[in-house]
């Protein structure tokens, strides 16, 4: 079963997928199986993260700044502005696809763990995320 789940996102950060995915699970009627979660662009990404404390989700994201900064003079691809290239490497450094087990009509994530689109670009954007679920 292929389904597709569409994300706003007002800017750079976590955005947490987690409910919209066990609800994809449970409809599906798999009791038992394996879930991608794909991402369908090159500046953003996907991660599992904790999902009980939001300091943590933040330390993360400022980690990844610190990291890869914006307007750094050795970028080239830069046309659609500081964030741009980035992006492109926050995405790369990070996952893109994701693979669930399911067990018991669920998603096999820890008590902590929800899953989460990364946006890495700075203006907002409608996010298009492939689900293929597998099982039975």
């Amino acid at each position: 079963m292929i389904s597709h789940v569409e994300l706003k996102t007002s800017g750079q950060g976590l955005y947490e997928m987690t409910q919209e995915i066990r609800q994809l699970v449970k409809a599906s009627g798999i009791k038992e199986g394996v879930m991608t979660v794909m991402v369908q662009h090159t500046s953003a990404s996907l991660t599992i993260q904790e999902n009980a404390d939001p300091t943590a989700r933040h330390d993360l994201e400022q980690w990844f700044e610190r990291l890869v900064p914006e307007n750094d003079p050795l970028y080239k691809h830069t046309c659609e502005g500081p964030d741009d290239m980035p992006a492109h490497i926050k995405s790369a450094l990070t996952d893109v696809s994701l693979s669930i087990p399911i067990v018991e009509s669920a998603p096999a994530l820890g008590t902590w763990q929800g899953v989460y689109l990364w946006e890495h670009r700075s203006r907002p954007h409608h996010r298009k995320i492939v689900i293929h679920l597998h099982g039975d």
